[in-house]
């Protein structure tokens, strides 16, 4: 059951991320009719996601759920991973 709800929590500020930029988006200009209907999509999906897996979790389907969640959350977890091993390791990036 905690690790359900560590993926929706990780899921979940993954959304937030693509819902600031999208809002930053749209402030500057830079999303437009062009390109509206990927953020459209991508937001719409993530949604979906943090739906889907909670009804799954409520319906019993808790593995499916976990799963479900692992797919955004495995490369967000090991980019932090990289990046904290970036800023550690005093490494001249010139």
């Amino acid at each position: 059951m905690y690790l359900f709800w560590i993926l929706w929590s990780i899921d979940a500020i993954i959304s937030l991320v693509f819902v600031y930029f999208f809002f930053v988006g749209l402030a500057d200009g830079t999303i437009s009719s062009y390109n509206a209907g990927t953020w459209v999509l991508i937001l719409s999906g993530l949604a979906s996601l943090l739906i889907g897996s909670y009804w799954l979790q409520v319906q019993d389907y808790g593995v499916l759920a976990k799963i479900i969640l692992l797919l955004p959350a495995v490369p967000c977890l090991l980019y932090g991973l990289f990046l904290l091993l970036m800023l550690n390791s005093k490494a001249r990036w010139n």
